[in-house]
This record gives C-alpha cells, structure tokens and sequence, in this order.
C-alpha cells in the first residue's frame, strides 16, 4: 500500500495538475479506485509549497466530472442495448428499466448528487443516469456538487494532516460515516417533502 501511495505521490509530483485530473477521471470512470490516494497526497503536496490547494481541487473536480460523463455517455451508447438483449438473463426486464428511467427524471439531482458521496456507489452512480438519459446540465450540475464536496475533504485531509496516516484514516471514518448519515437524513427530507407535494 506505501509503495502504490509513493507511487501516486510521485505521479503526481511530476506530472502536476494534469495528473490529479487524470486520476481522478479514472477513478470517477471505468477504473475506480479510490479516491483518497490521489487527493490527500495532493493535498499535503499543496501543503509542502509543491502545489496551489486551489487548483488542486479544481483539478480532482473536473477529474470526476469527465470520468462521471464517459461512463453516463457509455451508458448511453451501449447500456440500453445490452441490458433489453441480455437482461432477460438476470430477471431485469424493459419495464424495470422504464421505471428507472422515469425514477431519474424525477429525482435525478438527489440521486446523483448523495451517489457521489457514498463510497462504492459514486463511481457507478452515472450508469443508471445514462441509461435514464439524465439531463446532461442537471447530471454535470449534481455531479460536480457531490464530487467537489469530496474533492475538498480529501483535499483539506492531505493540506492539514498529511503526514499522519493514522490520523487521516480516523478522520476519514468519521467523515464517511457523517456523509452517510446526513445523506440519510436528505433523502428522508426530500422524500417527506416530495410527499407533501402529491398530497
């Protein structure tokens, strides 16, 4: 694990903020891994003098927003297709998927935007959007919101505690596990509200 952190860091390093862009459209697209080794070294690089923490961030940002639009534009192309020819396969019939796409229509924005901030789900939150051909500057809006939220985390993660790993992996748990929790209490917010709505 130090060897492949070094790794990034040197990457990194030397290639600058075209190399966080990179990583992060890979890690937001069809090669995740995760995010927090590309983020909190690039982070603590900001810190040490290396790097401007501002365009760091901005950097991971659109990372994540290019990696989010291959997937969604993949989605697009090939997704329907293969999931109404060999969906039959897995029980997954076109009405299901006539049922997600009038899910995204409605509450795409909360979707997408909570998908970005739950680990294991942001990366693959942009299928079903494709599939359900999200508005494209709605998609781009929410997706660049959940991952610049994240984004800054890590970020700030790296400028502050950088050189602790213990400590980052502690305060790490911590922020993963209030993400999930408010990202909870959202979604029960805006389901009670949209309730409300219908009545």
């Amino acid at each position: 694990m130090y060897e492949i952190i070094d790794w990034i860091v040197s990457i990194v390093g030397s290639l600058g903020y075209p190399g966080i862009f990179f990583l992060m459209l890979l890690e937001s697209s069809f090669i995740p891994f995760p995010s927090e080794v590309i983020m909190i070294p690039a982070g603590y690089l900001a810190f040490k003098g290396e790097m401007h923490v501002l365009l760091v961030i901005i950097s991971g940002i659109l990372g994540s927003l290019i990696g989010a639009l291959i997937n969604y534009y993949l989605a697009i192309k090939l997704g329907r297709k293969l999931l109404l020819r060999y969906g039959k396969f897995v029980m997954f019939k076109e009405e299901t998927l006539s049922k997600m796409e009038v899910f995204f229509t409605n509450h795409g924005h909360i979707s997408t935007f909570t998908g970005r901030l739950i680990p294991m789900i942001r990366q693959y939150i942009s299928i079903p959007a494709g599939l359900a051909r999200m508005n494209l500057p709605v998609f781009c809006f929410y997706t660049s919101l959940g991952a610049g939220i994240w984004v800054i985390i890590l970020t700030l993660l790296g400028y502050f505690i950088g050189e602790n790993e213990a400590l980052i992996k502690t305060y790490l748990q911590d922020i993963i596990a209030t993400l999930l929790v408010t990202c909870a209490i959202g979604v029960f917010v805006y389901w009670h509200y949209q309730r409300g709505t219908k009545r």
